[in-house]
């Protein structure tokens, strides 16, 4: 019998072949509703990208950091362009530079490093775009040396063979899951990266309301089939993802 078949018969001893990483967006109240307690039931660890986090909420995100998921930045006012995301003209990305991005992720720093006290937090790109003004502002970013990654929001089958050694952290891939999501389509995205011992970063909004939101019933299915599959997949955060993709 081959030593990995063995291996995969002995308790505590297989390791996991692939990666998950299930990451949310803008803070939302659902996610502190549903999101968070399901992962917290499941003993899962996720990633939470910040925006617009309502005062009231404050010490529920801090509770969030304590139980061990990772906190990040997503800007304060959520740029992106008017066409897709209507806004205050003010805030969309053709009212930005490069400069003023910059200037509004640094400040945003503050907010996740009041929460759970860490110097150094992620950045989730607003809509998944990198273009303010019309300039693209992540070689910036990444000169200013404030995030330690940038996540998007596309992943190609590709980039989920090739695992987390190689990637861009200015680059980070995702792919989004919405309004209608199947609990099938879920799994299928997680089984490419169980299978290819490679990765798939998750990117969620709503989970049971607010806007594109996932079924939670779906929502906590899933986190199920994450826990039957442990032994072939890890699920950490982004944070943790990047750092043993490079060791």
């Amino acid at each position: 019998m081959a030593a990995a078949a063995v291996l995969a018969m002995l308790p505590g001893i297989a390791q996991a072949r692939g990666t998950v990483v299930l990451t949310y967006d803008d803070a939302l109240p659902s996610q502190l509703d549903h999101a968070v307690p399901a992962l917290d039931a499941a003993g899962l660890k996720a990633t939470f990208f910040l925006s617009a986090v309502r005062e009231a909420d404050v010490p529920r995100w801090q509770a969030v950091a304590r139980r061990g998921h990772e906190l990040a930045n997503h800007t304060i006012f959520h740029p992106c362009a008017a066409a897709k995301f209507p806004a205050d003209p003010r805030f969309t990305s053709e009212a930005y530079t490069p400069s003023t991005m910059i200037r509004e992720i640094a400040q945003q720093n503050t907010l996740p490093r009041a929460l759970d006290g860490r110097v150094r937090h992620g950045f989730a790109t607003p809509c998944g775009e990198h273009l303010v003004g019309g300039e693209d502002y992540l070689e910036p970013l990444r000169a200013a040396h404030i995030v330690d990654y940038a996540r998007g929001v596309s992943m190609s089958d590709a980039e989920v063979r090739a695992g987390s050694a190689s990637v861009d952290e200015m680059h980070v891939p995702a792919r989004g899951f919405a309004q209608g999501t199947t609990l099938d389509q879920l799994v299928a995205f997680a089984h490419a990266a169980e299978a290819s011992g490679g990765w798939a970063v998750f990117l969620f909004h709503g989970i049971g309301g607010d806007q594109l939101s996932v079924d939670p019933a779906t929502h906590r299915a899933f986190l199920a089939w994450l826990r039957q599959h442990r032994r072939t997949l890890d699920v950490t955060t982004l944070r943790e993802a990047l750092g043993r993709g490079k060791k």
